[in-house]
């Protein structure tokens, strides 16, 4: 992971900064929403402690400098809304950088998601971090494919991930650089 994966970035709507403990509170909210963590394993839902050990995952992603979503903060009104980051993932045997997104329901449908994803795009691209990223879907969350297709991805593969059923949505550096606007 170079250093500045984890300085503070703003979009055209959004704080974008690393997690911290004080972010369970508001976090816990997207852990005890069912139809936020539908798609979870079961093991993550409705459990009011899973919100501090999530966040504790991602601290430590971030120590052992492999990558970890960041919190996405609505600069409106100052909310934690979501995370969204880079994430150094196994997939079947190959490791891939992935961006992983997930917004507490109420944001939904807001295009935040896009402009997050869209952002941590760039993020890898401009600096290296690999030739291809994916995104890790279950095959029945077709919002989230939305968002991955917005984002200039296309499903390639279908797989078992965590056991659950799942596509990987990819995107080329080559197709980012023939579509990025200098």
């Amino acid at each position: 992971m170079w250093k500045n994966y984890l300085e503070e970035r703003e979009t055209e709507r959004l704080l974008i900064r690393p997690l911290v403990k004080d972010d369970d509170e508001m976090w816990r909210e997207f852990i005890m929403d069912e139809v936020a963590t539908k798609y979870f394993p079961d093991d993550w839902k409705m459990k009011p402690e899973k919100s501090m050990e999530w966040i504790d995952f991602q601290l430590k992603r971030y120590e052992d400098n492999r990558y970890g979503l960041q919190a996405l903060v609505e600069k409106k009104s100052g909310n934690l809304i979501g995370q969204c980051g880079l994430l150094l993932q196994n997939v079947d045997g190959r490791n891939e950088i992935e961006i992983g997104y997930h917004l507490i329901s109420r944001y939904w449908g807001n295009g935040y998601a896009i402009e997050a994803a869209s952002e941590f795009k760039k993020i890898a691209f401009e600096n290296n971090v690999a030739t291809s990223i994916i995104s890790i879907i279950d095959i029945e969350n077709v919002p989230s494919q939305k968002v991955a297709e917005r984002n200039g991805m296309t499903r390639a593969t279908r797989t078992k991930y965590l056991d659950m059923d799942v596509y990987i949505y990819r995107v080329q550096y080559k197709d980012y650089k023939n579509t990025s606007v200098s």
